[in-house]
């Protein structure tokens, strides 16, 4: 058993809460149940599995566009999970991914736990994972714009300590069947939150992000949101697909956060079971234990890209995305 399932399974600092347990046996039944969900929700049998990691293996073998990429099953069933065994879909992610990781080398290369920075923020507890999943199976992803440092760090520490929690949750298997619930608290956000990023970046991130990252996206549920946070949100989802625009849910208090969330995977301070401390010292857990793994990723390289099927291509210019925040957004204030 993995560090970070004995912390799951063990830990007494919040599971001798009643509640808690019972929400973790019922999770526990459903996981019992992946294989049924996989099939349902991704079209995943055990042969069209094993035919479609055949494909992928080959093609990568054979594609003089790429080099030194993963074929064990955890890296190849991200994408293949993502895209419900569409196998050309499935590749386009892939190079799209390798693209994406070439173009922003400062975001996602080298991304070392033990680096001081990023070390700092998860301390800090602005991204944490729960070590509880949703009474749907989902693994839950808590943000806290108030406890991330805009004068110290830059919106690209930001990105960092974004990508290297979703690297390590994209080895599980579960959270590629399953996917994930996103929560964040907008309270405490300054204008040096919003002004650090650069629109034409912040709306490429997105839409790249979006076609590249093979992540089970299935709900955003936001809190506390000040009117130039809302404003920026806006123009974030205008960048985005319908289907993830959709997903996302504003709420005007905890009370209402606490009807659209499962309480059992939230912090205290949510109204939630799980200290937050709990959930930092989780999230470390789990980025030492993926360490090696995710610093392995940096020997993945895309020699071309011709092989992407896109009208647009990092490298180029957001053409025809009619970006229509010029420069950056500094003239936005926090209420």
């Amino acid at each position: 058993m993995t560090t970070a399932s004995v912390l799951l399974t063990v830990s007494t600092t919040w599971g001798a809460n009643s509640d808690i347990c019972d929400k973790d046996d019922r999770v526990g039944r459903s996981m019992r149940n992946i294989a049924a969900v996989a099939a349902r929700e991704l079209r995943e049998t055990p042969s069209t599995r094993d035919q479609a990691l055949l494909i992928m293996k080959d093609w990568i073998e054979r594609n003089s566009d790429i080099r030194n990429v993963r074929t064990d099953e955890s890296f190849l069933l991200r994408f293949l999970r993502h895209k419900k065994y569409s196998i050309p879909m499935a590749q386009q992610t892939l190079l799209k991914y390798l693209s994406l990781r070439k173009f922003y080398p400062s975001i996602f290369r080298n991304l070392d736990s033990e680096d001081p920075t990023l070390k700092e923020i998860i301390k800090n507890g602005y991204i944490a994972v729960s070590p509880v999943r949703d009474n749907k199976g989902r693994r839950v992803i808590v943000y806290n714009m108030g406890k991330f440092d805009a004068i110290k760090f830059n919106c690209w520490d930001m990105c960092r300590a974004h990508i290297i929690i979703y690297e390590a949750l994209m080895e599980d298997s579960t959270d590629q069947i399953f996917g994930f619930t996103h929560v964040g608290d907008g309270s405490g956000s300054t204008t040096a939150h919003v002004t650090s990023w650069n629109p034409i970046d912040f709306a490429r991130l997105l839409k790249w992000g979006e076609q590249s990252m093979p992540m089970r996206h299935k709900e955003f549920q936001l809190v506390n949101v000040p009117s130039a946070l809302k404003y920026i949100i806006d123009f974030a989802t205008s960048k985005v697909s319908n289907k993830m625009s959709e997903r996302l849910h504003i709420h005007t208090n905890i009370k209402n956060l606490q009807n659209n969330v499962d309480v059992s995977c939230l912090p205290t301070s949510y109204g939630g079971h799980i200290p937050l401390q709990d959930m930092i010292k989780f999230t470390k857990e789990l980025l030492a234990e993926k360490r090696k793994a995710i610093l392995a990723l940096d020997n993945m390289e895309i020699l071309n890209t011709k092989g992407i099927v896109s009208t647009k291509k990092p490298g180029n210019a957001l053409k025809g995305d009619d970006v229509s925040v010029e420069g950056s957004f500094r003239k936005l204030e926090i209420d």
